[in-house]
């Protein structure tokens, strides 16, 4: 496993008790636990306690952010590093299709893009399992950076600002600092495999293993802490929830609706291509792409009712026959997209419970 060693460049500002020293995966207990008292945050003020909030190990950009990395296609040098079930976070800005390997944020858990004039970053928190990307208008357009702290596993942000703030990747806002409360919209993202991926889209970008770091991306850096069988976490929680496996991945939505999560395993149930119908949204389910994603039903004013049958999605109202990345591929509406909740992104059960404590579960009928 990679030593997250203990330090923090934030020490001056935010004096964090409970600085933990590296656990290994086996030694940390899943149960709540009793933080601790935080030493006070006399220097920035925020909207939570220090008490849940640790050292990750590295200090303030000690895992480093990545700025508009070089890319490549499928096939050319520098991504050779990809087999075909490594998971991507999939996204579309203007014209630009591109692919960030997981493999990739385990190492560097931000990349900061700029194209055009849309200014985003896309993080990744290998301890939470999270991939979420965000407007950065909000913040002047100021990058994203990784302060090296966490909150309940998950990564805490920085922006680099002159007067920074720190942002909890899954409170979506700032916590701490001149920006404290501040919101950042979301940017639609999908993960799923390199492979399914790359057939959806074979002319797509891939941030390509030349970044100018000394890293194995091939290696995942955090020994078996991701497998589904692994209920350990490195870091203490304040609540557990054990409806489900710790590290289950869940397509997660909270919006103006509520919070809600659906767990990949009870989505399999329903077959290798599904669709959860509900008021407000559609799910869509690929197992062979790994890959779930929620839509909204209205399209060009009209409200779509969706179903499945014979290994396809089908709206009611036209039979148009739809992909997981929200494409109808065939029907009235072919080459019509629908629009993605924005809101909706994958994350690990024990995160997203811990951070959305009044969330519906969703389980098969």
């Amino acid at each position: 496993m990679q030593n997250r060693r203990t330090s923090s460049s934030y020490a001056r500002a935010i004096p964090i008790a409970l600085a933990l020293t590296p656990l290994a995966c086996s030694d940390a207990a899943i149960a709540p636990q009793n933080p601790g008292s935080g030493g006070g945050v006399p220097q920035l003020s925020c909207s939570i306690t220090d008490e849940e909030v640790v050292s990750g190990g590295p200090g303030k950009d000690g895992i480093p952010a990545l700025s508009d990395p070089r890319t490549a296609t499928a096939g050319e040098p520098g991504t050779e590093y990809l087999d075909p079930d490594d998971r991507v976070i999939g996204i579309k800005l203007g014209d630009l299709v591109l692919a960030i390997p997981l493999n990739i944020m385990w190492w560097h858990e931000i990349v900061n893009l700029e194209v055009g004039d849309r200014k985003v970053s896309v993080t990744h928190c290998p301890l939470t399992g999270s991939s979420m990307a965000f407007d950065r208008s909000g913040i002047d357009g100021a990058e994203l950076g990784v302060s090296g702290l966490l909150l309940r596993n998950n990564l805490i942000m920085y922006d680099r600002n002159t007067e920074e703030s720190l942002w909890p990747q899954m409170t979506r806002q700032a916590r701490c600092g001149a920006r404290n409360g501040t919101v950042l919209d979301m940017v639609p993202t999908i993960e799923m495999t390199w492979d399914g991926w790359l057939t959806l889209h074979p002319n797509t970008e891939v941030v390509s293993s030349l970044t100018g770091f000394g890293r194995n991306y091939r290696l995942y850096p955090y020994d078996d802490y991701d497998k589904l069988s692994n209920n350990q976490l490195l870091f203490p929680i304040n609540r557990f929830d054990s409806r489900r496996p710790a590290k289950e991945r869940v397509l997660g939505i909270a919006d103006p609706n509520g919070a809600r999560a659906y767990p990949f395993g009870e989505l399999l149930e329903l077959g290798f291509t599904a669709v959860v119908d509900t008021e407000t949204d559609a799910i869509f389910w690929d197992s062979l792409r790994q890959a779930a994603m929620a839509y909204k039903k209205v399209l060009d004013g009209q409200t779509l009712d969706f179903y499945f049958e014979a290994g396809q999605i089908r709206d009611e109202q036209t039979e148009s026959v739809w992909r997981i990345d929200g494409l109808a591929v065939s029907g009235p509406l072919a080459g019509k997209r629908l629009e993605p909740v924005a809101e909706a992104y994958v994350a690990y059960w024990f995160a997203w419970a811990a951070f959305h404590t009044d969330t519906e579960l969703w389980l098969t009928p």
